[in-house]
């Protein structure tokens, strides 16, 4: 049986916020899933004794955070609840400051970093032939050339089909916003020499024969190896940015 929902009681000011929380707690008390129905405008402006307008805005809050998705013509259900706004506002960050922005993409590596090495042996215990077939073409196509987005897309693509068999949404959005922010703070950082693209393609070979190995040690170690180049090319930009300031 769904827990009634608690009307509100508050001042003009904070009305809106008292809202927003309130339908939040309505969610977790009722144990709502993403696309469960929510009462309708009506039923929740009577329930929580607030105004169409302030119930408007606080559903505009909570459907920013992909907390609840409003569909027009059939009513106001629970979102996703994904990363949506985290993406958002770290891509958004590099494009208002990208060159004194280094700093997000190297906590975003940190990240990719801690999953691709924590979960290795669960990584390589999942990949099957056909997509192990796939990240070799991949290392090829990497080591065929190339530069500039094509080179980044291929690389997205291969660390994107690396993470494809934990079948977890939380890791493949933080994934997908390092590569928006990536993308956004690249132009920055310096093209990477010979020696360091000959590194990054060595590294992804290694990853993929550990994998077919089921080596979950050579993995991790491949994986250092290769953030190592996109770590010294962070650091050197950094360097450059504080010795060169713009204004």
């Amino acid at each position: 049986m769904r827990t009634d929902i608690k009307p509100v009681r508050a001042n003009r000011a904070l009305l809106r916020h008292a809202v927003t929380e309130q339908i939040k707690t309505y969610i977790i008390e009722n144990r709502l899933k993403p696309g469960d129905s929510l009462p309708t405008e009506a039923e929740l402006c009577e329930a929580l004794n607030a105004s169409r307008s302030s119930l408007r805005e606080a559903i505009k809050t909570l459907a920013a955070l992909d907390i609840v998705e409003v569909r027009h013509g059939f009513g106001m259900f629970v979102g996703r609840l994904s990363l949506s706004s985290l993406v958002e506002s770290l891509t958004f960050r590099g494009l208002l400051s990208p060159e004194d922005d280094f700093q997000v993409l190297l906590d975003l590596i940190e990240v990719r970093q801690l999953f691709e090495q924590g979960m290795a042996g669960r990584i390589i215990e999942r990949f099957d032939e056909g997509q192990l077939a796939e990240l070799d073409r991949l290392v090829d196509q990497l080591d065929a050339g190339g530069t500039g987005e094509a080179l980044v897309e291929t690389d997205r693509a291969f660390h994107d089909l690396l993470m494809q068999p934990l079948g977890n949404q939380l890791i493949a959005q933080l994934n997908g916003a390092f590569w928006d922010v990536y993308t956004i703070v690249a132009p920055y950082l310096g093209i990477a020499n010979r020696e360091e693209k000959a590194d990054t393609v060595s590294a992804h070979r290694a990853m993929v024969e550990a994998v077919r190995r089921r080596d979950a040690a050579s993995f991790a170690a491949a994986v250092v190896a290769h953030y190592a180049p996109v770590r010294q090319r962070i650091a050197a930009a950094t360097r450059t940015a504080a010795e060169h300031p713009q204004h």
